[in-house]
């Protein structure tokens, strides 16, 4: 598909219903991340990083809001109504460590699954995308140097294996399913641009050299309880001499 589509009456039903499932995704993904700062920021122990996280809990409130408008458009409903039963049924950090850990995994697997939607066939869609990422590209990557720093003590690399297990999982799941029907409908009609399992793997590969940094890896797939792409590659390099 090689053509835009601006408004809903451009729209075929399927072409609106896979719409509509990305927004309810997208959305997803912006109020947890809110959540997730908001119920965390009583454990982070310094004022400037407290009014960064701030900060970015308002960014993403913000970006939630711009998807739900797009969403009252195209599904003619609530967006938060849509996502709050998924919202739920989420986890949440209960130190330090663990926000770190969920910035590091969480909020990276965001970064790399938005990238997709730049060049979006849904012109207002693809527009709210190239501003989050423009108000993104901004953020300090503060959680992969608070887990990095934490993993400097030896005696802290169990606990951070465990967080990295479980919000690895959280992070995964937010690409949702490779290799699926949609998947392929999505890509045919210019929504994105590559299969989820695809960006999965773009996204392992990203964090490999901060695991092989801080001692940390990949529990058995079978443990993630995460469809992965049937060709995943999940070995680390060898560490730095």
């Amino acid at each position: 598909m090689t053509c835009t589509v601006e408004r809903v009456e451009e729209m075929t039903p399927e072409y609106r219903t896979l719409v509509q499932q990305l927004l309810e995704s997208q959305g997803y993904r912006e109020i947890m991340a809110a959540n997730l700062f908001g119920h965390a920021l009583k454990y982070i122990p310094d004022l400037r990083t407290k009014r960064l996280v701030a900060q970015q809990l308002v960014e993403e409130l913000e970006h939630f809001e711009a998807v739900a408008a797009l969403y009252a458009e195209v599904a003619g409903g609530d967006l938060y109504a849509a996502v709050s039963d998924r919202l739920s049924r989420i986890p949440y950090p209960e130190s330090w460590l663990e926000l770190a850990m969920a910035q590091f995994l969480f909020d990276r697997a965001g970064e790399f699954h938005l990238r997709e939607y730049r060049t979006c066939s849904y012109a207002p869609y693809a527009r709210i995308i190239a501003k989050i990422l423009d108000e993104e590209a901004g953020h300090e990557g503060f959680g992969e140097q608070v887990v990095r720093r934490f993993c400097t003590d030896p005696a802290r690399r169990e606990e951070a294996q465990q967080l990295f297990t479980k919000w690895l999982r959280v992070a995964l799941l937010s690409f949702g399913r490779p290799g699926t029907p949609g998947n392929r409908y999505a890509i045919a009609m210019g929504l994105k641009t590559r299969d989820s399992g695809e960006i999965m793997q773009d996204f392992l590969n990203d964090i490999k050299p901060t695991m092989v940094a801080c001692g940390l890896q990949f529990p058995p797939p079978e443990a993630l309880g995460v469809e992965l792409p049937p060709q995943v590659d999940l070995r680390l390099p060898a560490p730095a001499a």
